[in-house]
């Protein structure tokens, strides 16, 4: 049987078939992305934490009507979007419950946790973080379709084809989202960045 084109989507069929090991490996593989995107939309890292496990109770529940469409990151990322924009809407319908105000403790999060793959040289570690530190308060001021499509291509090196279909709109609208949110980063960021930072080459 030939090898599937995308081999987490093969785990992914494994795990159709029963195989727990190699659910285990996609949790090691994607657990941190996951976290990572969900506390960009959420602001909140226990919440986030929260969320992700919930993403892959939904990922392991769903295994057997599981169908390699797609690749299984897109597959994936669709499902973490989905869970946080319904816990956005929870917090709208119920505000006394929400846990949106910043968690005391979150300046001392380590931002590690959150950076892109990217990693500076060790002279620059601390500009480096103050610079992500900078990004990151910019991020969550942008809305949360430009704030997704920006993290899922900077951070997870998605496709724009790819970011399209997590976010359910078109390749053009996709582009256009990355754009603005670029635009508008450059503009907060200016004194901050040199050059390139959050560019892609089209």
């Amino acid at each position: 049987m030939p090898a599937h084109p995308d081999p987490d989507a093969a785990l992914m069929l494994r795990v159709k078939q029963g195989d727990t090991a190699a659910f285990t490996r996609l949790v090691e593989k994607y657990q941190q992305p996951v976290i990572n995107l969900a506390y960009r939309t959420l602001h909140d890292l226990t919440e986030a934490e929260d969320l992700a496990q919930n993403v892959f109770v939904q990922v392991y529940k769903s295994a057997r009507r599981y169908q390699a469409s797609a690749k299984f990151s897109t597959w994936l990322f669709t499902i973490t979007r989905n869970l946080c924009l319904n816990e956005i809407r929870r917090r709208s319908r119920h505000p006394a419950d929400s846990l949106d105000q910043p968690h005391p403790d979150a300046e001392e999060q380590p931002l590690h946790q959150f950076e892109d793959k990217a990693t500076a040289a060790p002279p620059e570690q601390l500009l480096h973080g103050e610079l992500e530190e900078k990004i990151a308060r910019a991020l969550t001021e942008l809305p949360e379709t430009q704030r997704t499509a920006l993290v899922l291509c900077r951070q997870e090196d998605l496709s724009y084809e790819e970011i399209s279909a997590i976010l359910g709109c078109s390749l053009s609208a996709t582009k256009s989202l990355i754009h603005r949110g670029r635009e508008t980063l450059k503009l907060k960021l200016k004194p901050y960045l040199k050059t390139g930072e959050w560019e892609r080459e089209e």
